[in-house]
């Protein structure tokens, strides 16, 4: 299964919090986040980020279906 993940620029505060957690998965560009790649293997820790971001400006779908961040 592959997941996407994308960061809202624009609401993105450049906290490094999804950086941190998952460095593979998402880095710093100047002052907000973006991810590494779009498409990414099913990872929890891209949840981990979503539900961390303090801007929630990161989302992860399953297809059409949001998966993070979680309720």
């Amino acid at each position: 299964m592959t997941w996407t993940t994308e960061v809202d620029r624009e609401q993105c505060m450049g906290s490094g919090m999804c950086a941190g957690l998952a460095p593979d998965l998402y880095r710093l560009d100047g002052a907000t986040a973006e991810p590494v790649r779009n498409d990414i293997a099913e990872d929890e820790r891209a949840l981990d980020a979503a539900d961390s971001c303090p801007a929630l400006a990161i989302v992860v779908r399953d297809g059409p279906r949001t998966v993070g961040p979680r309720p």
